[in-house]
């Protein structure tokens, strides 16, 4: 009897990994307590990353950063090409970049380890003006929900001292890692093949597709990734043991919010262009959306103060911007149009 009692405590502490109180959550962590641009240098051997786009391989580099103070950062860094589509398709991967915690400790990067880092596709001036486009849905979504990823402008010189190459300033990107999404909203990140939409928070999931319409974007799920890899596609999914399921969008370059160059409309919605919408939003939610759709009309203003403050746009930019938020608008407007676009439309 003492036996059984032994193998049955044993096999309890063998599946509980953590506490049953949810983390308590937090302020952002310094990095992306502000939204004011950052200035920085990345040096190594770029050129060796181009070239090869190891996602597998850190090379060796430093990044400095100029803080709220006005002193200069100097880190030690590891770097890597990580993506996947615009891995395959852009000159200069996204880049994932690994920092010795040691070195982050009580400074504007304190508890950053390893962060994505978004960049240009290529040199074209139209590529710059995408990672501010892109950088922009992300702070529209901020606006909506604090369950979503929090991200840092830069504006980055590249060197490499072995080529003797020193670009122009870019612009860039970091995003909040997912490690410390879960740490700031109490909650742990749930892994898994592939999910459910009952198992999904209903009204978390909604707004979050109410937003993927509103920014033109279909390149996601919730529910699944790709084939052979774990679940999801551009959702990240967290979960206490007394919660639902609690999804994060992330990547939005396929949208017509951002109108990459290199966006494809996928072929089985039987869409013009990336810039015309299409709801994918599960029609189990359907009662949610006219909630989503008013956290969208609730934040009007601030979203269009977003584009047109945005200094750096590009006026032609600023523009189709605003004419493609003003299209949402005009529809969700239209009791008749919600119904014919979005209600009926779910999946």
């Amino acid at each position: 009897m003492r036996h059984a009692c032994l193998t049955v405590l044993l096999m309890l502490l063998h599946v509980y990994t953590g506490p049953v109180v949810a983390q308590t959550p937090g302020d952002p962590d310094p990095l992306f307590a502000t939204d004011d641009i950052l200035h920085a240098r990345v040096s190594g051997p770029l050129q060796q990353l181009i070239d090869e786009k190891s996602k597998e391989d850190y090379l060796q580099g430093t990044f400095s950063v100029v803080d709220e103070n006005g002193a200069t950062l100097d880190f030690d860094l590891k770097f890597r090409a990580r993506g996947n589509f615009r891995h395959e398709n852009c000159d200069y991967p996204p880049i994932r970049l690994n920092f010795k915690k040691s070195q982050t400790k009580g400074t504007l990067f304190d508890k950053q380890d390893k962060l994505k880092l978004v960049i240009h596709c290529n040199r074209r001036a139209e590529y710059h003006q995408i990672v501010l486009q892109e950088y922009l849905a992300y702070r529209i979504l901020n606006l909506l929900t604090d369950k979503s990823l929090r991200v840092r402008l830069l504006q980055i010189v590249y060197t490499d001292p072995a080529e003797e190459f020193e670009s122009d300033p870019r612009y860039a990107f970091l995003i909040e890692h997912k490690s410390r999404a879960a740490k700031r909203i109490g909650i742990k990140e749930f892994v898994t093949t592939r999910t459910q939409v009952g198992l999904i928070d209903s009204e978390q999931l909604n707004l979050t597709s109410v937003f993927q319409f509103f920014i033109g974007n279909t390149d996601f799920s919730p529910i699944a990734g790709p084939p052979g890899e774990k679940c999801c596609h551009n959702y990240i999914l967290f979960k206490n043991a007394d919660t639902k399921i609690t999804p994060i969008a992330y990547d939005f370059d396929q949208s017509g919010f951002v109108d990459a160059p290199y966006a494809e409309a996928n072929p089985r919605f039987r869409l013009r262009s990336v810039k015309q919408r299409r709801y994918r939003g599960r029609c189990l939610n359907n009662e949610y959306v006219e909630a989503s759709i008013q956290k969208l009309q609730d934040n009007k203003d601030q979203i269009y103060a977003l584009i047109n403050d945005q200094v750096r746009f590009e006026e032609d930019i600023r523009q189709q911007l605003l004419k493609f938020v003003g299209a949402f608008y005009a529809l969700v407007d239209d009791p008749k149009r919600v119904e014919r676009t979005i209600l009926k439309k779910c999946v």
